[in-house]
């Protein structure tokens, strides 16, 4: 075993800024394929390269961490973490270890929390009795970047909580609630948990389809769930043009429902779509949801848009007694200010966007039809028998998601693949849809257009 070249790393790691977790994962990486450390080096211990380099342990960590999941480093108890050897760690395993199922983010592209955390405590409100609902700080970090003029705000748990807290202040148990699909994994079921009656809305790469909607409208929905941003879309995003379409179907209808738009995305979206807001500003609010962008743990969502929705979403938090603590609102709030974030938050968009680029090339490679969306967490992969195909890429340890679960009615078989934490190396991509194509056997039918 070689001693580590510490210089060597150090080096290189002083060439690149901001240090994140993911600058030094992507520098250490390139160093390892490029042959600079030969499998079977021993790397510098985390300690000796935090004192180096200036970084912080948890960054260190979070790089490391990444860079097992690729099969690139390993550590034991008595020669400290070294470079793999190409075949330490099967292809399978390296897939087996990334959530492909929910679409949690990839903790390595998330900025560290702990100082917007104490940006959060710096408020003389702190502890005070009253609520507020949103804080002043989280009210301005929002307002000029919302896509319409809203009348009214207030903050909320995750994205999952605040669209489900929307739907439920326009829609009483037992009402119909029309929803563009695909939508949100898991969203149908709890609809049809708390007792909604559900009806689907198609999308093509525009938005939502005029006709869909209208039809839709025929079955007197109370409240209409738009995706704008497409985060689960299987093709683009809403159009300007569309919008206007979709407003004037809305116009046309002889009772107006309410309009909830889910924005699941949020920061990481490449661009902010239009809004219904701007033709309906009293009938409409946008969920926006940060978590995948800044980190699960910063719990808040922004609900925002006509003020009687967002009263009655407030009554509906445990009858207006709930408030999200202000120092969460008030981290979230110096998060979408702060430069550096946003730097992370760039380099994010941009690697998931390569990694569902790369998984959708390779798909295609093996003849299998997918697509995603620009903004979509996921790829939609067809194929012949939904059950049959994830039943066999988890005999291989691979989990992912039914395309049932985000359709309303009866659809040609689809599995869906999440995003954030595909694999960057281009063998275990290859190897992901190699598994792919097998399992989703032949037959394709024209779904996808």
């Amino acid at each position: 075993m070689t001693e580590p070249d510490t210089t060597l790393l150090v080096r290189a790691l002083g060439t690149h800024t901001p240090h994140t977790s993911e600058s030094v994962r992507a520098v250490t990486a390139r160093l390892i394929r490029e042959g600079a450390f030969a499998p079977g080096a021993r790397l510098p211990t985390i300690r000796e390269l935090s004192q180096r380099c200036g970084l912080s342990t948890r960054t260190l960590v979070a790089a490391w961490s990444e860079l097992r999941k690729e099969g690139l480093i390993t550590t034991n108890r008595r020669g400290g973490t070294v470079v793999a050897a190409p075949a330490d760690v099967p292809l399978t395993r390296v897939l087996a270890d990334r959530d492909l199922l929910t679409g949690s983010p990839d903790y390595a592209l998330q900025p560290d929390l702990a100082a917007a955390m104490l940006a959060g405590l710096h408020t003389d409100q702190l502890n005070r009795p009253a609520r507020e609902y949103i804080t002043d700080r989280l009210r301005d970090a929002v307002v000029d970047s919302w896509p319409f003029e809203a009348q009214s705000f207030v903050a909320a748990g995750g994205g999952s909580e605040g669209l489900l807290l929307a739907v439920d202040a326009a829609a009483p148990p037992g009402a119909l609630v029309a929803v563009e699909e695909p939508v949100m994994p898991g969203f149908l079921d709890t609809l049809a948990e708390v007792g909604y009656r559900v009806i689907g809305v198609a999308s093509d790469d525009r938005g939502a389809l005029p006709d869909a909607l209208a039809e839709a409208l025929r079955h007197d929905p109370a409240v209409v769930v738009l995706q704008p941003e497409g985060a689960y879309a299987t093709a683009g995003t809403l159009t300007e043009e569309r919008a206007a379409e979709l407003a004037e179907v809305f116009a046309a209808a002889p009772t107006r429902p309410w309009i909830v738009e889910d924005d699941a995305v949020g920061p990481l979206a490449s661009a902010q779509a239009p809004s219904l807001g701007g033709f309906f500003p009293e009938r409409c609010v946008r969920v926006r949801s940060y978590c995948k962008a800044y980190g699960m743990d910063i719990r808040t969502c922004v609900i925002g848009g006509g003020a009687e929705l967002v009263d009655r979403a407030i009554r509906r938090r445990v009858h207006g007694i709930a408030a999200n603590s202000r120092i969460l609102q008030n981290a979230l709030a110096h998060l979408i200010d702060d430069s550096a974030t946003a730097a992370i938050v760039d380099t994010a968009r941009t690697r998931y966007a390569a990694r569902r680029a790369a998984l959708l090339a390779a798909l295609h490679e093996h003849g299998v039809r997918a697509c995603a969306g620009p903004n979509s967490l996921v790829v939609w992969v067809e194929v012949a028998d939904e059950q049959g195909t994830l039943l066999g890429l988890a005999g291989h340890g691979i989990v992912v998601g039914s395309g049932a679960k985000s359709y309303v009615g009866q659809r040609p078989g689809v599995v869906r693949v999440a995003v954030p934490q595909l694999p960057d190396d281009p063998a275990a991509v290859a190897e992901l849809a190699r598994l792919v194509a097998a399992a989703a056997g032949a037959g394709h039918r024209e779904f996808f257009g």
